[in-house]
């Protein structure tokens, strides 16, 4: 058995609605797929991202484990072609700094890290080996 590749990744906020407007400012593309709870109120919203439209679910907080309420725990990155240009966006939209751009190694890798307006980590950087698994950087 092995770990064939990122399937979804699932992330917390208060306020779905809020969270779902303002990944699809990020991402440049909507939801395409939307959950109420029992109360009728957004519980759920799912994009599909990437190369190989990989998801990204945003789920009311009301249901992470123990409240979900401060940022931590692993640290997923998402490739990306422009590094700088990504996290100076992100900051423009409200993030924080979490992890500064850094370096890791000398083979190309880079990484840095925010937390969103809903306080969650997101993980980006500029993976060589993403790039060469999916033939070349795309244009910026």
């Amino acid at each position: 058995m092995t770990l064939r590749g990122f399937a979804t990744l699932n992330i917390w906020a208060d306020d779905v609605a809020a969270a779902e407007a303002w990944y699809a400012e990020f991402l440049g593309t909507e939801a395409y797929f939307h959950r109420n709870g029992p109360d009728g109120k957004l519980a759920y919203a799912e994009f599909r991202v990437g190369d190989f439209e990989a998801e990204l679910g945003i789920i009311d907080r009301r249901w992470a484990p123990g409240g979900g309420t401060e940022p931590g725990g692993a640290v997923m990155h998402w490739h990306v072609d422009d590094l700088a240009g990504t996290v100076e966006r992100l900051i423009a939209l409200g993030a924080e700094q979490h992890m500064p751009i850094t370096p890791q190694g000398d083979q190309g890798f880079v990484t840095a890290s925010v937390v969103d307006p809903f306080g969650n980590v997101l993980g980006v950087m500029y993976n060589p080996h993403y790039v060469e698994i999916t033939g070349a950087a795309r244009p910026q």
